[in-house]
């Protein structure tokens, strides 16, 4: 047998976006991975001040057959923002207000689209994941009951919506901190029983949701079966571990 050819560390450049033999000229950069970085870093921070689109999301959301309700947090411009993460994890009082006289009676899942630090990446994903999720849901007879979008968000702004409306969970979906690799990076976030003062150790993430990591499609089934399995077991974060793993993997060998 002819034995393998011998593999470069230039070879590995193939298999990941990360900067790995960039080479060098004298003492720094060749010049075009120093202006690949520039262009990188430029589209991180155009993603974190990004414009939040969320009449598009209202629409798109409104064709899957959601009514979603647009609010925010106490954070009022893009700097208190940034400076002030606890204004992010708060609803104004005119949102806490439109929010309490619209919940009506508890439901089982609460849907949060927070633009987060990268509104670029909700703008791009969020509906998409949302209409594979609603699918998914359907099939495990889980209806999505409060659908909201919230302006100047931070991950544990959900707790707050989810105590208000009387959720039995809260699925946050919410711009990830812009990478070099990834500056349209979505997440999300699910707590059980939402209430202020959830700690993060309490919530299940399911991250890198976009182009060139988990798809929509792959995202939302994830999500689907924790919140099947979370609502089952009235729990999640560190006591409920993401096996959707091993449904995928009977799925796809699941005879036809």
């Amino acid at each position: 047998m002819k034995p393998p050819a011998p593999r470069s560390i230039g070879d590995l450049r193939n298999l990941t976006p990360a900067r790995v033999a960039l080479g060098r000229a004298g003492a720094g950069l060749p010049t075009q991975a120093l202006l690949a970085f520039t262009l990188d870093h430029a589209r991180a921070r155009d993603a974190v001040h990004a414009s939040f689109d969320t009449q598009a999301l209202i629409a798109g959301l409104q064709e899957i057959g959601l009514s979603p309700l647009a609010l925010s947090s106490q954070a009022r411009t893009r700097g208190d923002y940034l400076r002030r993460p606890d204004l992010g994890r708060m609803l104004d009082a005119p949102s806490q207000r439109l929010l309490a006289n619209s919940s009506g009676g508890g439901c089982d899942v609460a849907l949060v689209i927070g633009d987060g630090l990268s509104p670029t990446a909700v703008n791009s994903h969020a509906v998409g994941l949302v209409r594979h999720l609603v699918s998914g849901l359907a099939g495990e007879g889980i209806g999505i009951g409060h659908v909201v979008i919230a302006s100047g968000a931070r991950v544990a702004l959900g707790d707050e919506i989810g105590e208000i409306v009387s959720a039995r969970m809260t699925v946050m979906l919410i711009g990830e901190r812009p990478g070099l690799s990834a500056p349209d990076s979505l997440g999300a976030y699910l707590t059980y029983a939402p209430r202020i003062g959830r700690t993060d150790a309490e919530r299940n993430c399911v991250s890198n949701i976009h182009a060139a990591g988990l798809s929509g499609e792959e995202a939302a089934f994830k999500v689907a079966w924790l919140i099947r399995e979370g609502l089952g077991r009235r729990i999640t974060g560190v006591a409920l571990k993401d096996e959707s793993g091993d449904a995928a993997l009977q799925r796809i060998a699941k005879p036809v």
